[in-house]
């Protein structure tokens, strides 16, 4: 029997484009997403699509149970990868978006390891999260995404300490720039602090940057593939996608410089010197 590979968030992106990489190289794909339709062409590389939404404890135990009955409940590497983004100031980031992050970024990767891990230790296998480069920098209006990367940067730490005794590797990719056409374009409240003289540039910058230079998904995941075969106990973090490791090294510097770096990346200069002089008058 071939190796058992599970990927979640297989809709599009990242997901979809590793479950391809991986049934190329030879391993049985199990590819999971909330719709089925997005996913019908992996098929045809004889990759098995299963509906899992990891926020449903169901849609799991439904894919914990094939796995036991069709997989000799076994998988080799298991790559939670469903992600949610959220892309609002802190001051205007409701609840229901909050939960919603969280529940798909942080609850649901702990709920599927937590469900799928003893097929994991079966193989002395890997587990593997999605994490972000956001999750190392202050990146503007991001910061309840940011939290939740942060957290599962965190869990993963402490999750690969608590398994190697069980021989299981667990790997957190720390994702830079990646072309995945998956974004939060929703606008900013009518009444954001935030509008003001200079809003139209951090706009005008967002945009740009959804159109630069990233990596491929399919680049991305042959890099990934690649840490899941090499993975060693202990190593945990590894840094894929455009400028993550640039991310890494100016997540370090003093906070006045990582500022200056991060105004000149995201067009936010200008408003925040609006921001500063309108509120030094109030």
């Amino acid at each position: 029997m071939k190796d058992l590979v599970v990927i979640t968030g297989c809709s599009s992106g990242i997901g979809h484009a590793i479950a391809i990489e991986f049934a190329k190289k030879g391993y049985q794909v199990i590819a999971g997403a909330r719709r089925l339709d997005a996913m019908k062409d992996l098929t045809s590389y004889e990759i098995e699509i299963v509906k899992l939404d990891v926020t449903s404890i169901d849609d799991v135990l439904s894919l914990k149970k094939l796995i036991e009955t069709k997989y000799d409940g076994k998988i080799k590497y298991l790559y939670n990868n469903a992600g949610q983004p959220c892309q609002l100031p802190a001051a205007e980031v409701g609840d229901e978006d909050v939960a919603k992050c969280f529940e798909v970024n942080v609850y649901g990767c702990i709920r599927v390891t937590r469900e799928l891990m003893d097929f994991v230790i079966k193989t002395k296998g890997t587990i593997g999260y999605t994490g972000s480069v956001a999750a190392l920098a202050p990146i503007p209006f991001l910061s309840v995404y940011s939290a939740s990367k942060a957290a599962i940067h965190a869990y993963a730490d402490t999750l690969a300490f608590e398994l190697e005794p069980f021989g299981v590797k667990v790997i957190n990719v720390v994702t830079g720039g990646v072309k995945t056409g998956i974004s939060d374009d929703r606008p900013l409240a009518p009444n954001t602090r935030y509008q003001g003289e200079g809003f139209k540039e951090i706009l005008d910058k967002r945009e740009e940057m959804k159109n630069t230079d990233s990596m491929s998904p399919k680049d991305y995941g042959l890099s990934v593939i690649r840490d899941f075969e090499n993975s060693k106990l202990g190593t945990v973090h590894y840094y894929r996608g455009t400028s993550a490791g640039a991310v890494k090294f100016v997540a370090r510097l003093p906070r006045f410089l990582l500022k200056k770096i991060l105004h000149g990346l995201f067009g936010t200069g200008k408003l925040w010197s609006t921001l500063e002089n309108m509120y030094s008058e109030a």
